[in-house]
């Protein structure tokens, strides 16, 4: 039986580049944010063994490549 908090929580992990990457389209005068989306992955950490926001490399289908995803909140 469990104690206390659950050990195992689920966190969601974003693209960092994408998020960076503010692109604006200027058309016809006009300046707007153009986005294609920001990679997420859904994955679950051991809050014991890692205390701190959890970092991976995962590849990110909008940036075709290997980026740095980083745990964001919820």
């Amino acid at each position: 039986m469990a104690k206390g908090k659950d050990i195992r929580i689920t966190v969601i992990l974003e693209c960092t580049t994408c998020v960076r990457k503010g692109v604006t389209k200027v058309s016809r005068g006009i300046s707007r944010k153009v986005s294609r989306g920001i990679s997420r992955y859904i994955t679950q950490k051991n809050r014991t063994n890692t205390p701190n926001r959890l970092e991976l490399r995962k590849f990110c289908p909008y940036c075709y490549k290997h980026t740095i995803h980083g745990e964001i909140t919820k």
